[in-house]
């Protein structure tokens, strides 16, 4: 098989890309003379590895199991340049974190930008979205999950411990009084989440203090729910590191905590490569640092 390196780091731009436009600009190509050598590679392997589409490419079976081994060839090639001019190779390329919207907004993205003023040829992509992603298809390089991940090839390290509790606006309590027990709960107005949309039962946070939370205002991510309350909507379960330092919110109930935990979880495949591993060590640098947030 005549495979020639440079077709692969194309293939290997246009992957992370997920587009051939996006990945010819990066490389200063012409997107004609990308799509004709990726061609020549599909020609050369004897098989698809993207299916192309006019809004973007999508990577094939043969191509995800291709990504693994062309990551790999990539690796080898830095190492070996690095050892042959004596220097540490410059961080390149493009690395995608999905995150829960609450921590990827409120606490990733003002600080994960960062690390590509260390990195000036690094692209750190992150994707704060309420929804689980799959590593296994390359939907995120790096994933922020909210439980240990059970199955597939993957390395999971908890990143941190984090807290929940009740909170409403000063707004709102003055007009509707503090709930002084549970119990009172029941003659307040409650947000909560969309139950069916949610990804994890773990996100059912209202389980580990009530049997029920008959909410009748129902917000989908847990920004939205933390505007709503702030807003005066009523009573909601909140992330402790969003509602911090907010003076349009305040504690109810405070003996009330709910504990979870966020994990840092990418494919073993891409355990060494560099841009990657950059990212994920930045990304528990700064939760070290500021680990106070979540408690």
């Amino acid at each position: 098989m005549g495979m020639n390196w440079d077709d692969v780091r194309l293939f290997l731009a246009v992957a992370r890309a997920g587009q051939i436009l996006a990945a010819a600009r990066r490389l200063e190509l012409n997107h004609a003379t990308v799509g004709r050598r990726l061609t020549a590679l599909e020609t050369a392997f004897g098989a698809r590895l993207l299916i192309r589409r006019p809004n973007g490419c999508e990577l094939t079976e043969t191509g995800r199991a291709f990504l693994e081994q062309a990551e790999r060839m990539e690796e080898a090639m830095l190492t070996a340049r690095a050892a042959v001019g004596g220097a540490d190779i410059a961080l390149s390329g493009t690395v995608r974190v999905g995150a829960p919207d609450g921590f990827g907004t409120v606490f990733l993205a003002p600080r994960l930008w960062q690390l590509t003023e260390r990195h000036p040829n690094l692209t750190v992509q992150l994707v704060p979205v309420p929804r689980a992603f799959s590593i296994s298809r390359r939907e995120a390089d790096i994933a922020i999950t909210i439980e240990r991940p059970e199955a597939g090839r993957l390395v999971a390290a908890k990143l941190t411990d984090y807290a929940l509790g009740l909170y409403a606006a000063p707004a709102y309590l003055a007009e509707h009084g503090e709930p002084r027990t549970l119990a009172d709960l029941a003659v307040h107005r409650l947000v909560g989440a969309v139950e069916d949309l949610l990804y994890s039962s773990k996100l059912a946070y209202y389980e580990d203090i009530a049997a029920e939370w008959p909410s009748r205002f129902e917000v989908s991510s847990a920004l939205g729910q933390t505007e709503a309350v702030a807003a005066g909507a009523g009573i909601g379960i909140l992330h402790g590191f969003m509602a911090a330092g907010r003076a349009d919110l305040v504690r109810v109930l405070p003996e009330q905590t709910i504990h979870r935990a966020y994990w840092l979880v990418y494919h073993e495949s891409v355990r060494d490569v560099r841009r990657i591993a950059a990212v994920a060590d930045f990304i528990r640098e700064i939760v070290a640092t500021d680990r106070s947030a979540f408690a």
